[in-house]
């Protein structure tokens, strides 16, 4: 490939130790093993372009189903609130579906392909990122997560820190290429040979009669855990707090207890009113109950995880290792939900990984999409992470240009054999492509 690198220089590189990244891990013939010379100078693998790759296509779908709402911040106003959500299946119709994704090239050719990712941070990667990193050694990954959160006093979260996160990802890819492995072997797995997943039913109608059909068909999928979303809070009085109670009740009676059930309320609750739903819902056993209020207010998911038997779950807006280690500090939480495509990439997801082991805390990746988390937790201790987040509806499309997306069966994921993220697009779904001179 012309980038003065190989298989056998970077075992060389990394000593004996290191030989289980690329082949398997030689038998312990003796306590003493003899060192092998280091290379005293390895040519850096120089990033030569970063593009971002804007597709459009289309792909066929029912009108009227799978668009139930839930519980947003913003429903305390009467005018944004929506109205009660009703299942009507209409005709099949051709959607237009565009996506894009991030690609570096280095040295020789090689390239990194990660995506689906925001247009907002794809943005902040074209004006901000892509200067940066032209020229910059593409295997220096942890001294580039660095350079990169030091290059603008706005870089520690949001937008910006997503934009990191793209190019992590990225980059982890391209790595997994030169070595031709996956990259949960360049993370030092794999830990089991599959993951299981959870499945989170957004979207899905919360009508009873169609939660019962909907919670029996998962679990025949082999789902052992559902996440639902309410739909009401503050703002619907009374009568929505009644119906939020009734769907964790008919979810139970629906699936007995074989099943874990957990809620989401994607921060449309405030401290009060998530305690008065939990007392009312705790005989029906949540597995757990996740972003109640804004993740800002971590006296209260502190003061709810001391007062309510029912485990509480945040984490998917967390940005970096530090407001993981403020909660965990507080005693706030009992499942952290970072998630690698907004929190800083697979770099910084590791990291956390680490914070929630010193408190025994188990890291649950949230599902926004599937390829960095699944592959960090195929490379870490099921202690530490032992599930992967699966949006059944959302996934039926998100990767609709990819040949060879993640698939679920029997509510796991099988051990990727790919190289990198092993991410192919398929021409044949794509009806346009362009690279991108300025995000639009």
């Amino acid at each position: 490939m012309g980038t003065g690198w190989n298989r056998r220089s970077f075992l060389g590189a990394i000593g004996t130790a290191g030989a289980g990244l690329a082949a398997g891990i030689a038998p312990r013939e003796s306590v003493a093993q003899p060192s092998m010379a280091r290379p005293t100078g390895v040519a850096p693998l120089k990033i030569e372009a970063v593009d971002l790759l804007e597709l459009q296509g289309h792909y066929t779908s029912r009108s009227g189903l799978n668009k139930q709402a839930q519980v947003n911040p913003e429903d305390v106003y009467d005018s944004l609130r929506p109205p009660v959500y009703v299942d009507k299946p209409g005709s099949e119709n051709t959607v237009k579906y565009g996506a894009i994704y991030l690609r570096i090239r280095a040295t020789g050719g090689l390239e990194g392909l990660y995506g689906p990712i925001e247009k907002e941070p794809a943005i902040i990667v074209y004006e901000r990122l892509r200067p940066f990193l032209i020229g910059k050694d593409a295997l220096a990954g942890e001294v580039l997560w660095d350079q990169m959160y030091r290059s603008d006093r706005h870089s520690r979260d949001g937008y910006y820190m997503m934009a990191i996160s793209a190019v992590d990802n990225t980059l982890w890819d391209l790595r997994g290429k030169l070595y031709g492995v996956p990259v949960y072997r360049l993370l030092g797995g794999p830990s089991r040979d599959k993951v299981e997943m959870y499945v989170s039913a957004l979207g899905s109608s919360l009508e009873l009669d169609k939660v019962r059909t909907r919670a029996l068909e998962l679990k025949q999928q082999g789902f052992r855990y559902q996440k639902w979303f309410v739909a009401y809070g503050p703002g619907s009085g009374p009568e929505g707090t009644r119906k939020n109670v009734e769907l964790v009740k008919t979810l139970r009676e629906t699936v007995g207890d074989d099943t874990e059930l957990m809620f989401d309320t994607f921060s449309g609750w405030d401290q009060n009113y998530a305690l008065e739903w939990a007392h009312r819902v705790e005989q029906y056993r949540p597995r757990w109950m996740e972003e109640v209020t804004h993740p800002e207010k971590i006296g209260s998911f502190a003061e709810m995880h001391r007062s309510t038997s029912i485990p509480i779950a945040s984490g998917e807006h967390f940005y970096g290792r530090w407001e993981a280690h403020r909660y965990l500090q507080a005693n706030a939480l009992s499942v952290v939900q970072a998630d690698p495509e907004w929190c800083g990439g697979v770099t910084e997801l590791l990291k956390i990984g680490t914070v929630c082991s010193l408190y025994d805390v188990p890291l649950i990746p949230h599902g926004h999409s599937l390829r960095a988390a699944v592959h960090t937790i195929f490379s870490q201790s099921p202690m530490t992470f032992p599930l992967g987040e699966y949006l059944a509806i959302k996934m039926q499309h998100y990767h609709h240009f990819e040949k060879n997306p993640m698939v679920v069966e029997n509510a796991h994921i099988a051990l990727p054999t790919g190289a990198g993220f092993d991410i192919q697009l398929d021409p044949a779904k794509i009806d346009a492509q362009r690279v991108m001179t300025a995000p639009e």
